[in-house]
């Protein structure tokens, strides 16, 4: 792990981030002013369960997962988060523990804002606040409807988990939008389902030419004929 100041790439990359975008220049040097970019690797736990939230997190390149137990000690994804994301919010506003790991699925670059900085910010600056508030309705909204499509057939939840992935962090390539070809195991957490069916499912949507896979990507080639799917 490397730690240093945010360099000019990574500081523009924030600035762009939809939670400053656009904030006065005056409002966004003072919140990011103790900002530290911090670089880790793949499958690096960045917070636990019951730490204290002393800092909020800005993904600027790279994928985490936001993982926590059940009652038999089943490990649960609640989430996957990319570029652009951030987490860790919760826990300074709240003022109480972690409620939730986090873990880099992907080499990862977060941006670590003190916690107290960005409560200020939250509490002085309207605009962020608004989109504070928005980001939690948009993830609520997102929890809802996977657990509406939890009765749903296989085929019909893992189309879900991945345009859930691609909604806001799907980059445009040639032949569609593609999202990190995640772990199995990963996608199995996230739907509820078994690893096994995840895999058969995914073949199933290849064998269609709704997505196309190689060992780092995975591309969706028909997003209309995905999300006909969840109708």
């Amino acid at each position: 792990m490397q730690d240093r100041r945010t360099s000019s790439d990574n500081d523009q990359t924030l600035h762009n981030s939809p939670f400053f975008q656009d904030l006065p220049a005056g409002v966004l040097d003072s919140a990011l002013a103790h900002v530290v970019t911090r670089q880790h690797p793949a499958n690096r736990v960045i917070l636990l369960e019951n730490d204290w939230g002393t800092s909020v997190y800005f993904i600027l390149n790279g994928w985490v997962k936001i993982r926590t137990y059940n009652i038999d000690g089943k490990e649960v994804t609640l989430n996957i988060l990319g570029k652009g994301e951030l987490f860790g919010e919760m826990a300074p506003l709240e003022e109480v523990p972690r409620s939730t790991d986090v873990i880099t699925l992907t080499p990862t670059v977060v941006a670590n804002m003190p916690a107290t900085d960005f409560v200020h910010l939250v509490n002085t600056e309207p605009q962020a606040g608004i989109r504070l508030a928005k980001l939690m309705a948009r993830r609520l909204r997102q929890l809802n409807r996977r657990l509406r499509l939890r009765e749903s057939d296989s085929t019909s939840r893992v189309a879900d988990i991945l345009l859930f992935l691609a909604d806001g962090q799907g980059k445009q390539g040639p032949s569609g939008l593609e999202i990190p070809n995640l772990p199995h195991r990963e996608l199995s957490s996230l739907s509820g389902m078994a690893r096994e069916t995840v895999t058969r499912v995914l073949g199933k949507l290849e064998k269609k030419g709704m997505i196309r896979r190689d060992q780092d990507s995975l591309c969706i080639t028909d997003i209309r004929a995905l999300e006909n799917l969840l109708l």
